[in-house]
């Protein structure tokens, strides 16, 4: 028999060899919860569990498999009969048996997502009234999907839309609702949300499966349990309930995922469901220096309704104390994750030991830009590249037109963003107007506009208003302006109309970053479309896994793992936590997002918070630190102090860094982009370099009247 003491912790080892009963595993972040779920796996086998008894739910098929073959290495191949894999995999097995009791075939068909689209698409041609005004497909399937796992009618579903989607008619989404199900069951086929519906059907409706599977799984074990929603809940407390061996291993502190469907209630109402729980706590840390752990700690200490943990470290050599960047905006930001790559290059970590982790994807953008002018390798975990994504060719489309009228793929793209128009009228559109196209031309607007039909030329009076400017605007370096007009009088609502909510505004602010990224740009537009040009070919040839490479991520996309070094961008009120969970009372879950990109970090954390965020069109404005941030008391963080940058247009003297940020304030300066703008000057202190204010000539940052975010 193995002694698991010598393998395990103390409390590892209680929660692997428990006995019999519910239990409760809280696994902090670093605190060794896979390596406890697999001893559990392998105890049980030794102790004589029959490995076909033992139910072992995940998120992921990989984590089913690793830990089937970590614990195949402590007890050997008898554990290959577990039943082990995500919810869906076991429903699907479960299903492939009993299926005909619900009225399916053995071997009914599973939908992915492009014949559940296409079904949908299908149905709604025939059922709305207007098909081609109507919600689009992939919106109704998600209506129909959150239903589904949410466990609530369609038509309360879509009357959450109504107020987010034009042409949202909750009786018209519950027809379509209704006879997407028949035409399912016509083809003998389940979605993917079907399978947990189902499943959870089959154990409530049908008494003798119910019984024979409670009977068949002596235990049932589930990982990243604060992350079950309540389909998944229930119908592991169901096939629990004859023997009540139970074990969930999670940690509310890591439940981000509330937007899709977690649900924390889950993991913090376990121990009352299951009368005679036992709890378990794993706080040891593995992973992290004692400084990181510090930082953690104390962002989620005295947070009520939780289960409160305190993370111990293991390590305890000594490393330096978290690193808390202040000051500059969004481009000393990058400059100074350029110069931490470089430092932890010089320093022996390789580039894959290092991540950038930011809370939107837009935060990345600046970031992106500086990594790839100075040639420094990085892959996107979150997605991909900036300038891949639809919405960012479809604004550079427009912009490559301003500087190149005989662009014809810019023009095709462009034009085929209006209703009605598909590639071949474009084509003919092309060739009608010459071959050529100049959107700061009124003859070429209005030639345009007579080509159009009665759909596209309602949105051609508006997107014409806004070309009227550009050539001004190109006159004055206003770049960023041309991107602002771009999204005022169309592409903002092109997108809402293209994409739900939270995707379109998502979309909306990579485009607003942009075009923050083109207002300073040293070389103007055409400057700018070069650089993106370069940056897109490197980016072609970046296909190589095995390359050795910075990884930018999501927090999201990030959870569960862990580099050496990692950076955290835009620790700023409004940005992490984000406005929009600020204004939907969700400051709980921002919370447990910055206690997990805290903890993915190893050795070195360094966290940035910028005094400045600059606007498209050359102006700054003020934000403040995270909230999360000001919760860390001084002595648990280095404090550096960054610049800010110089204006690129005037070229005149930047800002200090150092001191320069303290004692004096921000200068209260000259107005930095000419007399001819009105401008308000920010701050308050001594002038130019005295007090510690702003260096250079009249070098102090403005906020332009006209911003009017």
């Amino acid at each position: 028999m193995t002694d698991f003491s010598k393998l395990l912790n103390p409390e590892q080892c209680a929660a692997a060899t428990a006995g019999d009963g519910p239990i409760l595993v809280l696994a902090a972040a670093g605190t060794g919860k896979t390596r406890t779920l697999v001893h559990r796996v392998a105890y049980l086998v030794e102790k004589g569990v029959p490995a076909d008894r033992i139910l072992l739910l995940t998120f992921t098929n990989r984590a089913a498999k690793e830990m089937l073959d970590r614990a195949k290495q402590v007890v050997g191949p008898n554990v290959e009969t577990i039943w082990s894999g995500t919810f869906h995999s076991i429903c699907a097995k479960f299903l492939r048996h009993y299926a005909s009791l619900l009225g399916y075939q053995p071997g009914f068909q599973i939908l992915d997502e492009d014949d559940q689209k296409k079904l949908i698409g299908d149905i709604i041609k025939k059922v709305a009234k207007n098909p081609k005004d109507f919600v689009k497909k992939e919106i109704v399937a998600k209506m129909i999907s959150e239903a589904a796992n949410e466990q609530k009618p369609i038509q309360f579903i879509a009357s959450r839309y109504l107020t987010k989607i034009a042409g949202v008619v909750p009786e018209e989404i519950e027809m379509i609702a209704k006879k997407y199900e028949a035409r399912k069951l016509e083809l003998g086929a389940m979605d993917f949300d079907d399978l947990l519906v189902n499943g959870l059907r089959l154990l409530k409706e049908k008494e003798t499966v119910r019984e024979f599977l409670q009977e068949k799984f002596l235990h049932v074990l589930v990982d990243e349990y604060q992350d079950t929603n309540g389909i998944q809940a229930e119908f592991t407390d169901i096939l629990a309930a004859k023997h009540r061996n139970i074990m969930a291993v999670g940690d509310d502190f890591q439940c981000i995922y509330t937007w899709r469907g977690a649900q924390i209630e889950n993991i913090m109402q376990f121990p009352k469901r299951w009368e005679g729980c036992s709890v378990v706590k794993l706080e040891r840390n593995y992973r992290s220096q004692a400084g990181v752990l510090d930082v953690a700690n104390t962002v989620m200490k005295d947070v009520p309704a939780q289960f409160q943990k305190v993370l111990k470290p293991v390590r305890t050599a000594s490393y330096a104390k978290p690193t808390l960047c202040k000051g500059g905006d969004g481009k000393s930001q990058a400059q100074e994750v350029l110069r931490l790559v470089r430092q932890s290059k010089e320093a022996g970590y390789s580039y894959g030991d290092m991540a950038v982790l930011y809370r939107s994807h837009f935060q990345s953008i600046d970031i992106q830009m500086t990594l790839a002018r100075m040639k420094i390798p990085y892959r996107i975990t979150s997605g991909i590249g900036v300038f891949e994504q639809i919405h960012v060719k479809d604004t550079l489309a427009y912009l490559r037109l301003l500087v190149n009228p005989m662009d014809e793929l810019s023009f095709l793209r462009f034009i085929m963003l209006l209703p009605g128009v598909g590639e071949a009228t474009a084509k003919k559109y092309w060739d009608k107007l010459g071959r050529q196209f100049d959107p700061k031309r009124r003859e070429d607007r209005d030639a345009m506009g007579g080509l159009l039909g009665a759909k596209a030329k309602s949105v051609w009076v508006p997107i014409s208003k806004g070309m009227e400017d550009a050539e001004s605007h190109l006159k004055e370096q206003a770049v960023g302006k041309l991107v602002e007009d771009f999204i005022d009088f169309f592409y903002e609502d092109y997108l809402r109309e293209e994409w739900e909510e939270s995707d379109a505004e998502d979309r909306l602010q990579d485009v607003k970053e942009l075009a923050v990224q083109i207002a300073d740009s040293p070389d103007g537009l055409e400057g700018f479309l070069s650089d993106v040009a370069l940056m897109t070919n490197l980016d072609a040839r970046k296909n190589n896994l095995n390359m050795d490479r910075v990884t930018l991520s999501t927090i999201h996309q990030a959870k569960g793992m862990e580099w050496p070094v990692v950076m955290v961008p835009w620790c700023s009120e409004g940005l992490f936590p984000s406005a929009k969970a600020a204004e939907e009372g969700r400051l709980d879950e921002e919370r447990r997002l910055f206690y997990v990109v805290v903890t993915r970090a190893k050795d070195e954390l360094y966290m940035f918070s910028p005094a400045m965020r600059k606007a498209s069109d050359g102006g700054v404005f003020p934000v403040e630190p995270s909230q999360f941030i000001k919760a860390i008391p001084d002595g648990l963080v280095n404090l550096r102090r960054l610049m800010f940058t110089p204006d690129p247009f005037t070229q005149r003297g930047g800002y200090s860094g150092g001191g320069g940020y303290g004692g004096g304030g921000y200068g209260a300066g000259r107005a930095g982009y000419g007399a001819d703008r009105p401008h308000y000057t920010y701050g308050q202190g001594g002038q130019s370099s005295r007090g510690g204010g702003s260096s250079g000539n009249g070098g102090g940052y403005t906020i332009k009247k006209t911003w009017r975010r």
